[in-house]
């Protein structure tokens, strides 16, 4: 510790021969530091540009039709083609549909997902989605007023509205429109009728500049239809609809199903879906399929379950004896004893509390 002497010499430590040189350095650099700032950024900036041309280039390419040379996302990415889903219900496998659509679509088409403000923060928060938003491959867009998708009737409505190919599809040329219960098979070609359809954007703007759907008419697949067949220079796929989407008429690999009712399946035809090795083959041949159906694992069938959709005869039961077993909802049936009295009744669960 520096003390004065008598003669008032301040004594010369090393802690204030520290101090001074470390402030007589910093002055020194902060005297110096703004006039070589712009050479120190230059001689940064190189070295950042040098080691980002070292580095290898990690960006998937792939061949683009036509060309030698490939392209990297986004440039790869082309806008005059669109995959488009509208779904208003927050349906758990709309992700993992859509997720498998763009690695079965052709890689130069950008997704456009539209839907209500719950559909889409449904899907938009999966991280797979998330990741290809930021990579620019789909889009996630929310309805707002006027539009609205709640229905069959307002889809039809949506798609029949030229203003609407005007804000959300602009410059696009073709629309591979696909719904949540439709799913193109791995590897297959790619056309399609109705719910999984390819459509081109001047054709219906062709239709559109002179016709206008009447509100709660035919569906607007068949609307479109019935229109461009009678247009000269259009074609319609009508003649290929059993063999490009299933969903009443079997046909050997198709290019997708369609299961109408919905993720619950409830309206299947018993003539594709019915036959238990038939639907072994769908699924062996596309086994995506599940994504979109209401399945079931084998250990959950019943004992006498005849794979058919209903009850076999199982150890000497026949049909009318398993009818004689159902249960009744409106009233209760029980042996009678010996002695002509009721039996007694099995432990019944508590009764529910009164709100």
């Amino acid at each position: 510790m520096a003390i004065l002497s008598s003669t008032s010499v301040i004594n010369i430590t090393k802690t204030r021969l520290l101090v001074a040189v470390s402030l007589a350095f910093t002055w020194t650099v902060a005297f110096l530091v703004p006039q070589y700032r712009p050479i120190v950024q230059a001689s940064v900036s190189s070295r950042i540009h040098d080691a980002r041309q070292r580095l290898p280039d990690l960006w998937p390419v792939w061949p683009l039709a036509g060309r030698s040379e490939p392209l990297p996302p986004p440039y790869y990415y082309n806008t005059s083609k669109v995959a488009l889903i509208i779904e208003p219900r927050p349906l758990p496998h709309l992700a993992p549909l859509i997720v498998h659509m763009m690695a079965v679509v052709p890689p130069e088409w950008r997704f456009l997902f539209i839907g209500s403000s719950w559909s889409t923060y449904s899907v938009g928060r999966v991280p797979s989605i998330r990741h290809r938003r930021e990579a620019g491959k789909i889009d996630v867009v929310a309805l707002s007023r006027p539009w609205n998708a709640d229905t069959g009737e307002d889809i039809s409505r949506l798609l029949t509205d030229l203003r609407f190919y005007d804000t959300f599809l602009p410059s696009v040329e073709w629309i591979f429109k696909f719904e949540q219960d439709s799913i193109l098979s791995t590897d297959d070609h790619f056309s399609g009728t109705g719910g999984l359809s390819l459509r081109r954007v001047s054709s219906i703007r062709r239709v559109l500049a002179f016709q206008e759907r009447h509100n709660n008419s035919e569906p607007e697949d068949e609307w479109f239809g019935k229109r461009l067949s009678l247009m000269p220079g259009e074609r319609v796929a009508q003649q290929f609809q059993g063999a490009i989407a299933v969903e009443n008429i079997l046909l050997e690999k198709p290019m997708g199903y369609t299961v109408r009712g919905g993720h619950g399946g409830g309206y299947l035809d018993h003539d594709v879906w019915k036959d238990a090795d038939l639907r072994n083959r769908i699924f062996g041949y596309c086994p995506e399929l599940s994504i979109i159906m209401d399945m079931k694992l084998e250990r959950e069938r019943c004992p006498d379950d005849n794979g058919r959709g209903g009850r076999g005869t199982e150890k000497g039961l026949q049909d009318l004896d398993l009818a004689k077993l159902a249960v009744e909802v409106n009233s209760v049936h029980y042996d009678m004893g010996s002695a002509g009295e009721p039996a007694p009744l099995p432990p019944q669960p508590p009764a529910m509390p009164q709100l």
